[in-house]
Parts: C-alpha cells; structure tokens; sequence
C-alpha cells in the first residue's frame, strides 16, 4: 500500500448530530484551527436533540464555521491538502449537511475527500493531546450511542467488548430525565451528581455474561422504578443523592469491566474517548484505579470531548497516508460501525 510521507494539511468537517464543526489539522496532530457551533439552545426547549432542527442549523452555519475555521488557520483553501467529513454514525439529515458541503468543495478545490468514522475520530481525539501515543493500546469509548472496550493495534482495531443494549450516555440522560434536568442531561447529572451523596440509595451494578461487555438498560430501568416508587409513595427525596447514586453506579461497572480487561490482558496503556469522557467522576475514578495498577491513561482535554472536527482531522491523516480516500458518491451512513480488523 502507498504511503503518502510529505507535510499535510487538512480540513475536517463535522455535523454527525447537533455540533457544527470545522478544524484544521496539520500532520495529523497539530491545530491550527477548531471551531464548534452549538445548538444546544436551539434544543432546550424539546429536552433533546431535534433532527430536523439540527440539519436545519446545519445549513445555517456550516459554511460560516469552516470559513473561521480557515481564517484562523491563516490558510487559502488551495493551500489544503484534503478535506475531510464525518460519515457516520450519527443522524442522516446532519450528517448529509455536510458530506454535501466537503464534497462540493473538495469537487471544487480538486483535492482528495476522506470518509470518517465519528467513533474512530473519538479514538484520534487523544493523538491531539497525546503526541507520544502510538497503537497499541486498549480504548474505552463512551458516548450517547456507544460503550466499546477495543484494542488499537497497528493491524486495526479488535473490539474486546461492548455494551449488550444500552450506552451510558444514552442512560446518563434517560435519568437526566427522570429527574427533571434540562438538556444536555449527562453533563447536567454529572454537574449535580458533585452535590449528593452516591451512597444514598442502592442502585444494583449490572450483570452481564460477557467478560468485557457492559450493559446499562436493567440500571436505567431500576433508576424509572426507584425515582417512580418513591414518587407515588410521596416520599421526599434529594435529586443531587439519585443523581449521585445513578453517576456513582454507572462509573462503577465501566472502571470494573475496564480495569479487568487491562489486567486479564496485560494492557498498560489505556485511553478514554467519547462525549462521556469529560465526566467528572469517570475521569477521577478511572485516572486513581490507572495509578494503583500501573496503567498510563491517556485522556483527551474537554474541548476534544466532545463531538469536533478536529479529531475528524486526526482520524482522517492515517488514511491520508495510506491514500484511502472517497468517491464523489460517498453518501451519508447514519448506522456506520467500525471496522475491527485485528
């Protein structure tokens, strides 16, 4: 396979749910720009994410966002080496928003499009921060949609294990919910969760027959029912105690899984992605549980969290090198997983 070796430079663009995104990556590792729209105010009032509003805003702002995106790089689109788009998973209007835009203009400027895995842009996100970090290493990637244990090798990803039904992100707002926050709700509960005592109620840590596979749905499921009964017992309670109950459960299974496929595996590297990676006690927990097992973690900065087009940039220069680049039909892939290869 070629390998493309020169300097490059790279425009991302991301859109895959309710962020407008554009940044400008320079060898993979190096920003030169990031800029994110959010819309979170536009979805306050529905208690989530709208589709339709948010390819609505999309359209809006994706070509304000990546025209600042350039300016501040201090860059001419000619100068780019390749533009490249988020293509899934996320929602088919947002992503559509723009795969139409990168290919106009990548058509337009007669550079290469790259197709990106939005999970495999998570994974990148730590390449930014880390510049030292090389596969392998083990990776758990926590967002709304996805709870994965996998192993970055130089032959490609192996998936070790996943969540059997629901992500966390998806039950930290389904409680978020439960107890009247506004949205976003993971970041909400995590923000009120630092009030409340965890030990408050009991919360039963879910079982589940795969030795690194994570499940969330019977916790959620038992969090309706605990927050339900004592509604219509009309029992008083402290949403800061649930909250923290709920965090303190949830953080609980995805360090226990985590930590025993380091050490039944011998991984001494390990890194977090994923929105739910700028959880507070995830980070805590998981960085004290790294420093008793002799585990380096590697954990992107907040900014590079959540979804961005910067780590789209990172994510897109290795298949920049191996020139694995899209045809002028590439289409949007709401349901897009990744290829695990190892």
């Amino acid at each position: 396979m070629n390998m493309i070796e020169q300097d490059s430079l790279i425009l991302a663009i991301e859109s895959s749910c309710d962020e407008t995104a554009a940044s400008v990556i320079e060898n993979g590792q190096s920003i030169l720009s990031n800029v994110v729209y959010s819309q979170i105010q536009l979805h306050v009032p529905y208690g989530g994410v709208v589709p339709e509003i948010a390819s609505r805003s999309h359209i809006e702002k994706v070509d304000l966002v990546t025209q600042k995106a350039m300016a501040e790089a201090g860059l001419r689109f000619q100068e780019l080496d390749a533009v490249a788009v988020t293509q899934g998973p996320g929602l088919v209007g947002a992503l559509l928003v723009g795969i139409s835009y990168a290919k106009g203009l990548a058509f337009a400027l007669q550079k290469p499009l790259i197709a990106v895995n939005h999970i495999a842009g998570h994974i990148a996100a730590n390449y930014l921060a880390h510049p030292d970090l090389q596969p392998p290493f083990l990776c758990l990637v926590v967002s709304g949609g996805h709870s994965h244990l996998i192993e970055v090798t130089d032959q490609g990803l192996n998936l070790l294990g996943c969540t059997q039904d629901d992500a966390a992100g998806e039950a930290f707002d389904k409680a978020a919910r439960v107890l009247g926050l506004p949205y976003p709700g993971g970041p909400n509960l995590d923000k009120l969760a630092q009030e409340g005592n965890p030990l408050a109620y009991h919360l039963t840590e879910p079982k589940v027959a795969g030795a690194y596979d994570f499940s969330f749905s019977g916790l959620k499921t038992g969090f309706i029912n605990l927050v339900h009964g004592m509604d219509q017992r009309q029992e008083a309670y402290n949403k800061a105690d649930l909250a923290a109950v709920f965090r303190h459960t949830v953080v609980h299974h995805l360090c226990n899984k985590t930590i025993k496929a380091c050490q039944d595996k011998g991984w001494t590297r390990l890194a977090l992605a994923g929105g739910v990676s700028a959880n507070s006690l995830l980070r805590h927990t998981l960085s004290d549980l790294c420093e008793e097992n002799g585990i380096t973690l590697y954990m992107p900065p907040l900014f590079l969290c959540g979804d961005n087009a910067a780590m789209i940039g990172a994510a897109a220069y290795e298949q920049y090198k191996k020139e694995q680049f899209a045809e002028w039909s590439l289409n949007a892939n709401p349901s897009l997983s990744l290829r695990f290869d190892a």
